[in-house]
């Protein structure tokens, strides 16, 4: 993705709907992760039971939705390597009907920063390192090795799109990318609270009646924790499924009162892991998960 050959650049340039299925594959070999796109810039569905938005995904599909496919199948999370998904029967109609190609930058390790006008761009030359540049319709898109959080709106017509997201396929750029600065990352993080309260996993609504939560007895959130652990240790098929109902049955017991640090989904996702799960399959499965019951 960041330094593509020269014949590759020259196959990239503008598409037609027929090459869209090549350049997928083409990208999808040099590891970045793809999916089609269709007119709109919003994602298909990759497998029947989540046709046409039927598992209640978010709006436009750009959210994953709570589904319980043995692994996530649409919005960003669809975007895949695995050549056998990308040629599937669930795609092929969705190749043939694609407007465009897109990626998962985080899952191919970079950033994107989406620059949407020339005011955009001003600020970006001022400001960032330059970079792998991709025009855009209204803009640019610079291209920064490294992954961080995906926010929109960080400032006048700059979005950040790198995990948890995806961006149209416009072709290599020019230049070479850059590391991610730490210009750019400060873009997406948020004034500190003045609460005083430690950083947690996942932020949630607390318990009604501002009762002390009883999950937070040591002896109770790690008993749940060591029996979710012990369901992914011990399942002989159907890794995927597990690990992403594990996660719901924890979510629904711990996931509303705060109570779940970051050493809590540490031990989850190394279970998983142990299992074969990769740290973005954990990744997914904990987003849809989180997604099915509101949080």
């Amino acid at each position: 993705m960041t330094h593509l050959t020269a014949d590759r650049r020259e196959r990239h340039q503008p598409l037609l709907p027929a090459d869209h299925l090549r350049t997928a594959l083409d990208l999808a070999e040099a590891g970045v992760p793809v999916l089609p796109l269709r007119v709109g810039k919003v994602p298909y569905g990759n497998c029947r039971a989540c046709a046409k938005n039927a598992c209640g995904g978010r709006p436009n599909m750009k959210t994953p939705g709570p589904c319980t496919c043995p692994a996530p199948c649409h919005a960003w999370a669809a975007a895949t390597t695995d050549l056998r998904t990308i040629n599937s029967g669930a795609w092929s109609q969705a190749w043939r009907d694609a407007a465009a190609v897109a990626y998962h930058p985080g899952g191919a390790g970079l950033t994107v920063v989406d620059l949407d006008h020339p005011a955009a761009i001003a600020w970006a030359v001022q400001t960032l390192p330059r970079t792998q540049t991709v025009a855009t319709t209204r803009g640019q898109h610079w291209i920064y090795r490294g992954t961080m959080r995906s926010v929109n709106g960080v400032r006048d017509g700059v979005d950040i799109k790198s995990a948890m997201s995806y961006a149209r396929w416009l072709g290599p750029g020019t230049g070479i990318s850059a590391t991610l600065p730490d210009a750019a990352r400060a873009l997406a993080v948020k004034e500190p609270s003045t609460a005083g309260t430690a950083r947690q996993a996942i932020a949630v609504p607390a318990p009604a009646g501002g009762a002390e939560c009883p999950h937070r007895m040591p002896a109770y959130l790690n008993r749940g924790i060591a029996m979710a652990e012990q369901r992914i240790t011990e399942a002989r098929s159907a890794i995927h499924t597990t690990v992403y109902r594990t996660f719901v049955a924890v979510l629904s017991a711990h996931g509303r009162c705060g109570c779940l640090t970051e050493a809590h989904i540490t031990r989850l996702f190394a279970a998983a892991q142990a299992r074969g799960e990769t740290p973005r399959h954990c990744t997914d499965a904990w987003t849809n998960a989180r997604t099915r019951l509101g949080l």
